[in-house]
């Protein structure tokens, strides 16, 4: 499996590489859409609605940033990858953004040459079981078949675990979420695992979601970003100050619902910079002063694109947890609008 991986990636940057553009910005303006790498359904992350329309967690992402480039959250074309071929869609320029609960690590950061652009959910890897199967430990699991999504950093953590704690797996390979899904309820595979904020959106659409439990263990880091390719700074920072722009909205309790009032001034002069009622730092990334307040006005800030889709309130009843804001004890934080 690692060597699968491996000659993958050498084969991602080798497209790198070669084929590396530096004017995404216009790019986009010119085909007037943006083209967003998504997942093949993950729900409250990225899916289709029935009317066909891509919504989600993710997706939020994908809009905010169209948004703040053309002036319309919907002039994207969504691109559906699965683990393999998500990196060759945005190596290749098929797409500009990918926004696919990606793992940022090492490897993919420097030897993939891409540009992760700041986490907008920190999750861990975690383990799905049948009730009935009676286990209430990762640890009790020697000898479980276990349905893995290949070419993820699922696939190696899952190996690091079992090798640690002296136990053995039968992997059970899959492309997609929703085959993983099919294989498990089917019985394919005795454990389910990747990121464990999956787990529980997936869980939630099961006929009987009380019938499967989650392992107490998280077994990795899995800080999630959104990407672009290595080679285009300008694209990126459009990109990381977009994804900033909805955090520090929220901590400046800037909201769907007052942003047309906060947007005529106020005696805050972050939420005056971050609006575009003082200075212009739109400017400096090639857009014009109300960029952030289209990408704003799109979904809501952070916080309300958290509770919309994968919220407590909602199906999927994740915690902020991590994803609280730093005021707050969690992980999500901007940096200074100045």
């Amino acid at each position: 499996m690692k060597k699968s991986v491996f000659l993958g990636a050498l084969t991602v940057a080798g497209i790198v590489a070669g084929g590396a553009s530096a004017a995404t910005l216009d790019e986009v303006k010119a085909r007037g859409k943006l083209n967003c790498g998504v997942t093949t359904g993950v729900p409250g992350f990225a899916e289709p609605d029935a009317q066909g329309v891509w919504q989600g967690f993710d997706v939020a992402v994908c809009r905010a940033v169209a948004a703040a480039v053309l002036g319309d959250g919907n002039a994207v074309e969504f691109v559906p990858t699965t683990g393999k071929t998500r990196f060759t869609a945005l190596a290749s320029g098929e797409i500009d953004l990918l926004a696919r609960n990606t793992t940022w690590t090492l490897s993919r950061d420097v030897d993939l040459k891409f540009e992760f652009i700041g986490v907008n959910y920190y999750d861990g890897q975690g383990f799905m079981v049948p009730k009935e199967l009676g286990v209430a430990s990762a640890k009790d699991l020697d000898g479980a078949t276990v349905c893995i999504q290949t070419g993820t950093t699922t696939e190696l953590n899952l190996a690091d675990f079992f090798r640690a704690n002296g136990i053995t797996y039968e992997p059970v390979p899959i492309e997609t979420g929703a085959e993983a899904v099919q294989q498990f309820i089917a019985g394919a595979c005795d454990v389910y695992t990747t990121d464990a904020s999956a787990l529980a959106a997936q869980r939630a659409n099961f006929e009987d979601p009380s019938a499967y439990v989650l392992l107490p263990e998280i077994i990795s880091k899995e800080p999630l970003a959104p990407l672009v390719r290595h080679g285009d700074n300008e694209w990126a920072d459009i990109a990381r100050w977009t994804l900033n722009s909805l955090i520090a909205a929220e901590e400046l309790g800037v909201t769907s619902v007052n942003l047309e009032e906060l947007s005529a001034g106020t005696e805050n002069p972050e939420i005056n910079r971050l609006l575009g009622t003082e200075g212009d730092l739109g400017a400096m990334l090639g857009l014009d002063k109300d960029w952030a307040k289209r990408a704003i006005g799109v979904a809501g800030n952070y916080g309300e694109i958290f509770e919309k889709n994968i919220g407590a309130s909602t199906p999927i009843g994740l915690a902020r947890g991590l994803n609280a804001q730093w005021t707050d004890g969690g992980l999500i934080y901007a940096p200074p609008f100045r």
